[in-house]
């Protein structure tokens, strides 16, 4: 199977591997990237690349690859920095459709990027709050994904205080149980600065709700709360890209979503063959994001 891209043709070998229960092949999952890489490079240029691998399918043991293998094509872009511990590391950049391409045929399902991208590693370009519901999925069930409800909630509640400082929120569903919500950076802050506020933020929202909030670091304290996750912030930290597909049955992805279709899907209702067509009807939701970015504001009172 030949995977035309803007850069190269790359050949997908065995494209009828079953990759997930269900029938969904490679070749399928590799036509998916095809498709959405006009949406998808424009979000994850730059930006340096974990990849996780299941090589003979989601019903298989996977793995994490950080490290640019030895085989890598040299079309293909890169990026090398320095690890705390002295050693140099080098990782993807997916710059094209053809990259992309290219590590769907190593098996890679789940992408996941920097917050910050090549020549300015050390400042990030995004804010992430990372929201899932508690382990007890009884708590506030709405009949939508049990306890998406609450994660809704805690969503809704970021953006308005986001807003209220005039700090755009954009939305997405990460395709596995819940939900990020992510602001632009101008990148004239730090990471230690970006996990600090954000820190703050989480802390005077779990305050305001503390019956249903918290930023409890430790599981056994949270209870039937949720934990408002702020700790993604930090160099070297990773999220899974938008668009991306997720090790799960029926190959759900990480969908960004206007505001409002947060009233009737949950963070599973996305996948490689209905996104595309939300995108049709809806347009995406992130385009030109880049647009909207901001510095941190004075956190009110």
């Amino acid at each position: 199977m030949q995977t035309g891209t803007d850069r190269e043709e790359v050949k997908i070998t065995h494209p009828d591997r079953v990759m997930f229960p269900g029938g969904i092949t490679k070749g399928e999952m590799a036509g998916y990237f095809r498709d959405v890489a006009e949406f998808m490079i424009p979000l994850v240029r730059d930006r340096p690349l974990t990849m996780e691998r299941f090589p003979d399918g989601i019903d298989r043991p996977g793995f994490y690859q950080k490290e640019a293998p030895f085989y890598l094509p040299g079309w293909i872009k890169t990026v090398t920095f320095d690890l705390r511990d002295g050693r140099k590391q080098r990782q993807i950049l997916c710059n094209d459709a053809a990259t992309l391409a290219w590590i769907a045929n190593q098996g890679c399902v789940t992408q996941h990027v920097w917050f910050s991208r090549a020549g300015r590693l050390d400042r990030p370009d995004q804010l992430i709050f990372d929201l899932d519901p508690p382990d007890d999925d009884s708590a506030a069930g709405d009949g939508v994904g049990n306890a998406f409800g609450l994660v809704r909630l805690a969503a809704r509640a970021l953006r308005a205080k986001l807003q209220d400082m005039d700090m755009p929120a954009f939305v997405m569903t990460t395709g596995s149980r819940g939900l990020h919500v992510i602001t632009p950076l101008d990148g004239s802050a730090d990471f230690e600065t970006v996990r600090e506020w954000a820190k703050r933020l989480a802390d005077k929202l779990a305050w305001s709700v503390p019956d249903s909030f918290t930023t409890e670091f430790r599981k056994e304290k949270r209870g039937n709360r949720l934990f408002i996750d702020y700790t993604r912030n930090a160099y070297g930290q990773t999220s899974v890209a938008p668009y991306t597909i997720r090790a799960k049955p029926g190959a759900p992805v990480a969908a960004p979503v206007e505001w409002d279709e947060l009233d009737y899907i949950n963070s599973q209702t996305y996948n490689i063959r209905n996104v595309l067509q939300r995108v049709a009807e809806r347009g995406e939701p992130w385009k030109d994001m880049e647009k909207y970015a901001t510095a941190l504001k004075p956190l009110k009172k």
